[in-house]
């Protein structure tokens, strides 16, 4: 008995197939993503992770049988097609097959959960409900093929600029920064939570003299949110560093931004094409807006915002129409931020933390940290916070902690940026929010 994956074993994926292979035979193997029977011909259209290929069957030149075979395709089975290449124009890649045998590998149940070639348009919940059919089609996967070479980007640039990547633990014993937005779980006897960040422990490792580090890990919100923008389970960047400053880091994450996109450009073209996604390297500098100067350009468009406010979505529409793409926001209220952030030396009222902004879009959060012991605990304190809470964590503090900095980027919404998709659920393979926790 011959042995299926012997069967299935293509020469060549469908963008392997041009016109200089014609009389050649070659082996394929895909899904059946469309059936056009007219009678005296039948086109059968083969699906595969880079293309399309199609299947051409004149009744003249095969036989009852071969045809009958053709005919018998379902749409979505997977088929093994074997046959010689020949010109055609109008055919995908410029060649057809005419099919010499074919191998039914597994037939698929009818009716379909969505339509793969999506001439029948699925609502997001029908989408994400049959998700493995949905990223069949190219559009959906090109999505993910981009994330993909966003992410092998990112880790191969911080290895290239000496950081270490490490792993920190997703249950933990309290908040990272205080608040209520956490997702309690049992653990044996006792009461613990999901991670709401790897903040703490990143600043821990600059005790440690690695000097530089980085994460791609998961990070949870237990946020009632319900936009397009937000996920209760989200994909984080992270990176700190030792002795270096604000705008240490601040250059080197737009030195990253840049980077990934030039490096989309080069190797993502055919997805961004599918996407319909004009993808520009940014221009250098990103623009640097003092948070006052985002109060006064709100503001001037009959947006109400105080000193001391968090963006609103409309205030973030404003900015992000006036800034256009990249961007960061300096010198926010040393008041609403963590307690972890450096006040300005200069001025303590302000922080040393930033923001970076894509049009309304925030990508990424980071400042220097406070590394005085004393200062530290004062601003827990001053928080609301038990310092009692934070004890492993003030430990490291105790003994030599660099100065340092950092940030995190949401790899989704990132992802967004990168491919155009509006909504972030596209970008995740099985988003999490308040109302979905399946598949």
């Amino acid at each position: 008995m011959t042995d299926i994956f012997d069967k299935c074993k293509r020469t060549h994926y469908s963008n392997e197939l041009t016109p200089e292979l014609a009389g050649e035979t070659v082996k394929v193997t895909g899904w059946v993503h469309e059936i056009r029977d007219l009678g005296g011909i039948v086109f059968v259209l083969i699906r595969d992770k880079n293309g399309i290929t199609q299947l051409t069957a004149p009744s003249k030149k095969l036989t009852e049988e071969m045809m009958a075979d053709v005919r018998a395709a379902r749409k979505e089975t997977i088929i093994t097609l074997t046959g010689t290449v020949q010109e055609s124009g109008k055919a995908p890649n410029g060649v057809e097959i005419i099919p010499t045998n074919i191998d039914v590998i597994n037939v698929s149940k009818l009716p379909l959960p969505l339509d793969t070639t999506e001439k029948v348009d699925a609502e997001m919940d029908t989408r994400l409900d049959a998700r493995f059919m949905d990223l069949r089609k190219h559009d959906v996967s090109a999505i993910f093929k981009i994330k993909n070479e966003m992410l092998h980007t990112v880790r191969n640039y911080f290895y290239d600029h000496d950081f270490t990547e490490i792993t920190t633990p997703k249950l933990v014993a309290s908040a990272t920064e205080g608040g209520t937005e956490l997702f309690p779980i049992t653990y044996f006897e006792k009461e613990a939570f999901l991670g709401q960040s790897p903040q703490l422990y990143k600043q821990m490792m600059m005790a440690t003299g690695l000097d530089s580090v980085f994460e791609i890990g998961q990070i949870f919100r237990a946020e009632e949110h319900d936009t397009l923008r937000h996920l209760n389970e989200a994909l984080s960047i992270d990176a700190e560093m030792s002795f270096r400053s604000q705008q240490d880091v601040m250059d080197l994450l737009e030195d990253l931004i840049r980077t990934i996109s030039a490096n989309l450009l080069e190797k993502n073209q055919n997805e961004l094409d599918i996407l319909g996604h004009e993808l520009d390297i940014p221009k250098e500098p990103f623009p640097v807006v003092p948070y006052e100067e985002v109060l006064d350009i709100v503001n001037s468009h009959d947006v109400e915002m105080n000193y001391g406010d968090d963006l609103s979505r409309a205030a973030e529409k404003v900015i992000g129409d006036q800034m256009g793409s990249y961007y960061f926001i300096t010198e926010w209220p040393t008041a609403i931020k963590p307690f972890y952030v450096m006040p300005n030396s200069d001025d303590p009222e302000k922080s040393t933390a930033f923001d970076l902004m894509y049009r309304d879009l925030e990508l990424s959060s980071g400042s220097q940290r406070i590394h005085s012991y004393d200062l530290l605990y004062q601003q827990i304190e001053a928080k609301d916070l038990n310092p009692d809470s934070f004890e492993k964590y003030l430990e490291a503090f105790q003994y030599g902690m660099p100065p340092h900095s950092g940030w995190g980027m949401g790899a989704d919404r990132l992802t967004m940026v990168l491919t155009g998709a509006q909504n972030i659920r596209e970008t995740v393979l099985f988003p999490r929010d308040r109302r979905r926790l399946t598949p």
